[in-house]
């Protein structure tokens, strides 16, 4: 991609982002001044600092693995959300079927496509699901349907990932084994929930990943065509 294209992308991706963190910010506080209505400053700020705690160390940990991953397609990824559950899935996907990489210009272009085609079939979905909501409740709220919609994450990712694991199952077996370890020890013995910190051990097994691969070249367990 020339040096021109890319800065350009990059200045739209900053601008649209910019709007967009305007317009976020202005839907609550035009509803607070439409009917006068103003949460305490003390309430306002201890609500605040609990959420910047949670979600400060996922939103880096998602920021330093998915843009390597998604290019310039990253700014429309986090503007619209949903990145774990919809837009790396589909960008890895689009990449595998495309036969291009990540970090490449051809990878880039592909990512882009892919995550403002799910961005707008997610767009498309949810007016369907406002339209449709309220007949379809009662379905949807069946005590037999529950625990599949319970599950639809867990199925989502077991098959994206099931794919990359049969595909390059020596390079998965450091990570996968790092994250049943860590699941188990954070469950039986801290009681935290798992889901809570989940997010900021994506860094932490991307790193093992990347050594556990490195080791394994050196030892001559993998080769070269196993890395890339």
């Amino acid at each position: 991609m020339k040096p021109t294209n890319s800065m350009s992308i990059h200045v739209i991706g900053r601008i649209a982002c910019i709007v967009a963190l305007i317009l976020i910010v202005m839907i609550p506080l035009s509803i607070c001044l439409k009917f006068d209505i103003f949460p305490p400053m003390k309430n306002f700020l201890g609500g605040f600092f609990q959420a910047v705690m949670i979600y400060l160390p996922i939103s880096i940990a998602e920021f330093l693995t998915f843009v390597p991953i998604l290019g310039s397609g990253a700014y429309l990824a986090f503007i619209t959300g949903n990145l774990t559950n919809l837009k790396i899935p589909c960008a890895a996907v689009a990449m595998e079927n495309a036969q291009v990489k990540p970090a490449t210009d051809e990878g880039e272009v592909i990512a882009i496509l892919a995550v403002a085609s799910s961005s707008i079939m997610t767009i498309i979905i949810i007016l369907i699901g406002m339209l449709l909501i309220i007949p379809l409740s009662p379905l949807l709220n069946h005590v037999y349907l529950r625990p599949a919609f319970d599950n639809v994450l867990p199925a989502l990712f077991g098959a994206l990932g099931a794919y990359f694991f049969m595909k390059q199952w020596k390079l998965a077996i450091s990570p996968l084994a790092c994250s049943i370890l860590f699941a188990f020890v954070i469950i039986n013995f801290t009681g935290i929930q798992f889901t809570s910190i989940q997010g900021a051990l994506i860094p932490v097994l991307g790193l093992i990943s990347v050594l556990a691969g490195l080791a394994f070249y050196k030892k001559g367990l993998i080769t070269g065509d196993d890395m890339k």
